[in-house]
């Protein structure tokens, strides 16, 4: 019995050990963001989105290159970064993958800044990539809800190869500025009160979609009440009008804003659609 229950506990210090990270924390505006000190990591840390963003990036002990820039969502009013993003890491981590977590502006009144925010994470993701264990050529965008809207807002509207994604995970996306099937509280925060036609045509991604948009894995839950299934309907079928590789999951029931968390009934298997979906596709 001894024996066993040594040979247990070794095979779990091995599993945390292969698994095990180290966390880095960059200014994204910052003139040397590497260079870390006590009150940028505070600032870092301070939950103010007007100012300060920052990336927070999770290194895999034994790195594959791939990496997952994640935007929370919050309806462009707020930033959900626990349950649709720093929860994740571990999991990221443990298939080797690097996971980085992005704190990106809210518009107040400025519908570029988030996009720009996210352009400039993927830059310094690239530009550092010895130091952060990243293969610049595989590093993509994750969003849920309105950060969904932001990952494929930054697959569809980047402005250089270094900021192009190189694939994009989106959960239960917001797409659309449509009125008639987008979430009105992330339209009024980004847009305002009463956008011209082609501010919400620019930022309805499911009409920016071309052919070099990266692939995509979707997810939704088909009870969503608050971001309507024709979001990533729509965006799906934009991909492969354009011959771009996408995979859409829609789960029976789990409504809206589930992220990492436990009780959504379907956690095991978008997980595991996930990771397999990373180790086929992103190669």
């Amino acid at each position: 019995m001894k024996l066993i229950r040594l040979i247990a506990m070794c095979l779990l210090t091995a599993s945390l050990s292969a698994s095990a990270q180290k966390k880095t924390e960059i200014l994204l505006w910052d003139e040397n963001p590497l260079e870390q000190s006590d009150a940028k990591s505070e600032r870092v840390k301070a939950q103010d989105f007007k100012k300060d963003p920052a990336i927070t990036v999770y290194t895999p002990k034994k790195p594959s290159g791939k990496t997952v820039l994640m935007c929370p969502g919050g309806g462009y009013s707020h930033q959900a970064s626990a349950h649709e993003g720093h929860d994740m890491a571990d999991w990221y981590n443990a298939q080797g993958i690097t996971y980085a977590v992005l704190k990106y502006r809210l518009p107040y009144g400025d519908n570029t800044i988030p996009l720009a925010d996210a352009e400039q994470a993927m830059r310094l993701l690239r530009k550092y990539a010895d130091e952060l264990g990243v293969d610049p050529n595989k590093v993509g965008v994750a969003g849920a809800s309105a950060g969904g809207h932001l990952a494929s807002t930054l697959a569809t509207h980047y402005s250089s190869p270094e900021t192009r994604p190189d694939f994009q995970i989106l959960f239960y996306p917001v797409i659309s500025m449509d009125a008639n099937k987008t979430h009105m509280g992330s339209r009024k925060n980004l847009l305002g009160e009463n956008p011209t036609e082609a501010l919400v045509t620019l930022y309805s991604n499911e009409t920016q979609v071309t052919p070099d948009t990266p692939k995509a894995f979707i997810m939704l839950s088909s009870d969503d009440g608050a971001v309507p299934p024709a979001n990533s309907i729509d965006y799906y079928s934009a991909l492969l009008a354009n011959k771009v590789k996408a995979t859409l999951h829609a789960y029976p029931t789990g409504g809206h804003g589930w992220g990492f968390r436990d009780k959504f009934p379907y956690k095991r298997q978008w997980t595991g659609e996930l990771e397999k979906w990373l180790d086929t596709e992103i190669n």
